[in-house]
């Protein structure tokens, strides 16, 4: 039997589907959520216990370390599935042969790099690499009609990104940033399978960051909603099926020509002037478990026979499936919570910190409405005990 690693910030939902299939698996995470399987192979940098707080992620995840953490795993298996958290250029060349997705991600992960590859075949967002702050200001000075956002070259999930003001004293702490026009709009995404030869988009998705619940300037992800139709997309949209039709065309093109392998997401941002394409992620994307409950297909699956030359043929979609992650409105202790659409679950007793990911509420339902307000009606009593119960954990 094949030997399987799935390493990345938290491999919970890979799990669930790769012990339905015939590898011997291995697992190295970040996190450990209560109810994330339990296997023989299986390495955690954060162990939760009652009374210990899990901390700050952004000040404490580094992938290197999860690379130490996996070092032996690295030379036993046979195949090695990065997730988020880990990029395929942080493995030595030995270990990067063993890797099932995209290998070659220099072009990618390297976000202003993307934009000169792209930049003159699609809609874009004017975009400027710089060394610090002060060029940063004086690019925007010069552009005056236009409003930019600072943010990583490199990085995911909306962290770091923030709105550029003249007097920002925003620090770049030895990160490599780029500043790039800020494009009011509607976040969607395409799912993708590709292989050597082919790619078939699996399905178009309603991205959502807290800007679209606050409609403030925090642009961390929280969730999507698939399958991606006039409703899902909660906003006025002219013909839904051409924004799917070219969302299709464009990921599948963009798929051939960075090479990309497996499961892959293009994101994108539309509005009135047409789709503007703002980055791929070059990984299995955090709407996986939306898009096996709607499509009832298991997606590691997919993703690793595309990797091998064979991509599934794509089932229409059975329902819509929303996933929305939970942000601590307090510092609190975790107690159970009585919801059956609540996963990520952290460790009874641990304490999580104000603002730092609680847990994630996926549901499904054929009727958009009523998934919308069981989903939403989740979140809302998720909060009110985090607020009741702990308001304030020393």
């Amino acid at each position: 039997m094949k030997k399987l690693l799935l390493i990345g910030i938290d491999t919970r939902s890979m799990l669930n589907s790769a012990l339905k299939l015939n590898y011997e698996i291995f697992s190295a995470s970040y996190f450990s959520t209560s109810d994330t399987p339990q296997i023989e192979n299986q390495k955690i940098i954060i162990n939760e216990t009652d009374g210990e707080s899990c901390g700050i992620f952004e000040d404490q995840f580094n992938s290197g370390a999860l690379l130490e953490l996996a070092k032996d795993y690295l030379d036993e298996v046979d195949y090695i599935i990065p997730i988020s958290g880990v990029s395929p250029s942080n493995f030595s060349k030995k270990h990067q042969k063993k890797i099932l997705g995209t290998g070659n991600v220099k072009n990618i992960e390297n976000k202003y790099k993307f934009y000169k590859n792209i930049k003159d075949e699609f809609l874009t967002p004017k975009t400027f690499c710089i060394n610090d702050m002060d060029e940063a200001i004086e690019i925007n000075k010069n552009y005056e009609d236009i409003q930019f956002i600072l943010k990583p070259l490199c990085g995911s999930g909306g962290y770091d990104i923030n709105l550029l003001e003249n007097d920002s004293d925003i620090q770049l702490n030895g990160k490599q940033f780029m500043i790039q026009e800020y494009i009011s709009g509607i976040n969607v995404s395409s799912s993708i399978l590709s292989s050597k030869d082919d790619a078939k988009t699996v399905i178009n998705t309603r991205l959502l960051t807290q800007h679209d619940f606050h409609k403030n300037n925090d642009f961390v992800y929280i969730g999507n909603i698939l399958p991606l139709t006039d409703e899902s997309i909660m906003a006025e949209v002219k013909d839904i099926d051409q924004v799917n039709k070219t969302m299709n065309h464009t990921s599948e093109y963009l798929a051939r020509k960075f090479n990309l392998m497996g499961s892959n997401g293009v994101d994108y941002i539309l509005n009135e002037n047409g789709l503007y394409v703002i980055e791929i992620n070059p990984r299995i994307q955090g709407t996986f478990e939306c898009v096996e409950k709607s499509l009832e297909i298991n997606m590691l699956d997919a993703h690793i026979k595309a990797c091998q030359g064979e991509i599934i043929e794509i089932p229409e979609p059975k329902c819509y499936a929303y996933k929305k992650i939970v942000y601590s409105p307090t510092r609190m202790k975790y107690e159970k919570i009585d919801l059956n659409n609540i996963f990520d679950l952290p460790h009874i007793g641990s304490i999580t910190e104000k603002s730092e990911p609680l847990l994630t509420i996926i549901d499904k339902d054929e009727d958009f409405e009523k998934l919308y307000e069981k989903v939403e009606s989740s979140s809302q009593k998720v909060k009110q005990v985090a607020r009741k119960s702990q308001p304030d954990v020393k």
